[in-house]
């Protein structure tokens, strides 16, 4: 039955679900219709859907929202346990030229772009606090993004996350230097390393 085609795939996928994957699934449209209509799933924008059973995890539905988007800045600290500040916008970073409808809601989402080519250094996967899988900026390209755009974040958080990561046994000083050098702020690292440890 379609239907449970449907739950199948909204388990799978955290309780979020694409028109286009339920039709590459075999799933007619007008499934979706029927399940919207009596209360089983949630439309939350054209194409994207949720279980109506479950609590919309923001983080999921954002890059769901934003494909190419990838958790960046601070709230790449906060996955990472650099911040315990729970992120007020959330921040991601896009190839140069993407598009994507939720550019523009600038009170929930805070967007950085890179060149193409080092979009997907330093991605890693994060479980959100709800439990789904997303993908967020390693320690160490978090921290160099943090530095490099520090006049556009909150200076004492940014601060305050880079002593922390500097202390923390086990991170990776060789490849914190190496994208340091990739995104030119090995001077500025440096000198971080230098003060706070």
């Amino acid at each position: 039955m379609q239907k449970d085609t449907v739950l199948e795939l909204l388990r799978k996928n955290g309780g979020i679900l694409c028109a286009s994957q339920a039709r590459e699934a075999g799933v007619d449209n007008k499934v979706l219709q029927r399940m919207t209509e009596a209360g089983l799933i949630e439309k939350i924008e054209k194409g994207l859907y949720l279980d109506s059973s479950q609590m919309a995890d923001e983080y999921v539905v954002a890059q769901y929202r934003c494909r190419q988007g990838i958790y960046s800045h601070e709230t790449a600290l906060y996955f990472h346990g650099l911040s315990d500040r729970i992120p007020f916008q959330l921040m991601m970073t896009i190839p140069n030229g993407y598009n994507s409808r939720i550019l523009s809601d600038t009170e929930h989402y805070k967007f950085f772009y890179c060149r193409k080519e080092l979009h997907d250094l330093g991605v890693a996967a994060v479980v959100t606090p709800y439990g789904n899988e997303v993908r967020v900026y390693d320690k160490e390209r978090t921290i160099c993004d943090c530095i490099r755009k520090k006049e556009k974040l909150d200076n004492d958080l940014v601060v305050t996350a880079v002593r922390q990561y500097m202390n923390e046994k086990g991170n990776d000083f060789a490849r914190l230097l190496k994208y340091a050098e990739v995104f030119r702020v090995r001077n500025q690292v440096k000198q971080y390393m230098e003060v706070l440890t």
